[in-house]
């Protein structure tokens, strides 16, 4: 059962096998650590392009958007389609969505200050709670549950994907980007998905780890934990912004 998150199919463990020594065998507490170092990467790099945001040099920030944005977007691929390749693509991959991450959190923080904050504070808030209620047996990612919160996280991937499709016709789709309490509600249940495909990571690694795969994994492991941490963090964004925006 694949999961909402395009990078963690199961299928991926399929072809990598099961590593051949006992010292090179994928555990949590590798994953750990590797989500742990991109997470860091992608933190230093997004402080350097908020920095040249904050001190006024836009040109280069944006420019640093872009160039994270598109070449984030490509190593997502080369990761997904050659998870042999995650030890050095996810590094990459980290690197350039913090310089993407850096322009984007700034642009909020001059509209909203503090915003950046408190979208940092509840993501980490989330992803402690989430790994509690998964470590302890509250929420199982059984059949169903994955079922329900793929067909969820479909469904909003093709409402944005209309909405872009409309929006180079010069319109958007209202009740995504209004600030009312319509909008408000869309962004909130986007972040109770982004962070329920969490359960869905958590228990994708899991297997991994169950199956004994390569020590490779634990860098593809990280690499898919994160991409979901970036859409909980930009969503979270979102809906700070309208809440703030809805107080104005």
């Amino acid at each position: 059962m694949a999961t909402a998150n395009p990078a963690m199919n199961e299928d991926v463990y399929q072809r990598a096998g099961r590593a051949f020594e006992s010292t090179n065998v994928m555990t949590l507490q590798g994953t750990a650590f590797k989500t742990g170092i991109l997470l860091l990467i992608l933190v230093v790099t997004g402080s350097y392009t908020w920095s040249q945001a904050l001190a006024g040099n836009m040109a280069i920030a944006y420019g640093l958007l872009a160039a994270g944005g598109i070449g984030g977007f490509i190593l997502a691929l080369v990761t997904i389609f050659f998870p042999r390749a995650s030890p050095i693509t996810s590094p990459i991959y980290a690197a350039l969505e913090g310089l993407l991450l850096g322009a984007i959190s700034a642009v909020f923080e001059a509209s909203y200050p503090g915003i950046v904050m408190q979208a940092v504070g509840l993501s980490v808030g989330t992803l402690a709670v989430m790994l509690f209620l998964y470590g302890t047996g509250i929420i199982r990612a059984t059949e169903k549950f994955k079922i329900g919160v793929v067909a969820a996280t479909g469904a909003i991937c093709l409402v944005y994907l209309v909405d872009m499709v409309v929006s180079w016709f010069g319109t958007r789709l209202p009740f995504i980007h209004e600030t009312g309490m319509v909008g408000i509600g869309f962004s909130l249940v986007v972040v109770i998905i982004a962070a329920l495909n969490l359960i869905l990571d958590f228990d994708f690694i899991e297997q991994g780890v169950r199956q004994q795969a390569p020590k490779y994994m634990e860098w593809y492991g990280g690499f898919s934990l994160l991409v979901t941490l970036i859409w909980m963090y930009l969503e979270i964004l979102r809906l700070l912004a309208k809440l703030n925006s809805n107080r104005n």
